[in-house]
């Protein structure tokens, strides 16, 4: 079996009047990240990592903004299609590990429905899929709520086809 690993790192700046959509959830806050998607921000790094693992590009050279078709689309749609990239290419995930940095909201309470969607925009265990938060104790641009952060680390397993 071949192994594979990846990074992703992605950051968005926070703006009045946008959703705030982190790992395909709507959390309640008076601030959303401005992106040309859902600027779904942990999203963004987990696709990183894992299109870096399988040796595919990025996300902006298979989603770039300026298309229409991707303007405010749902970062789990575009995950979905990382998957089917990811298989075509004879690659399974084997894990994922993230971490989004924000200052607030607090995120614990939609880790698990986080995870839930990643592993089921990817068709696998959610056993599978790890994400957990942090601050910056109130340090940069992020502990100051300009905007937030995430980073991901994939590993890929080769499939038989």
């Amino acid at each position: 079996m071949n192994f594979r690993i990846g990074m992703g790192y992605d950051v968005h700046a926070l703006r009045e009047g946008l959703p705030l959509i982190l790992g395909g959830v709507e959390i309640p806050f008076s601030r959303g990240l401005e992106g040309y998607s859902d600027a779904d921000v942990l999203l963004h790094a987990i696709m990183d990592a894992l299109l870096g693992a399988a040796a595919l590009g990025d996300i902006g050279s298979h989603f770039p903004p300026g298309v229409p078709r991707y303007q405010g689309i749902s970062s789990l749609l575009l995950l979905k299609e990382v998957s089917l990239l990811l298989k075509e290419a004879g690659f399974a995930v084997n894990n994922i590990d993230s971490i989004i940095v924000a200052q607030n909201p607090r995120l614990s309470p939609y880790m698990q429905a986080m995870r839930q969607n990643i592993a089921a925009a990817l068709k696998v265990e959610e056993n599978l899929i790890s994400v957990k938060a942090t601050t910056t104790e109130k340090l940069g641009f992020v502990g100051q709520e300009e905007g937030m952060a995430a980073y991901a680390v994939a590993m890929l397993t080769t499939i038989d086809r």
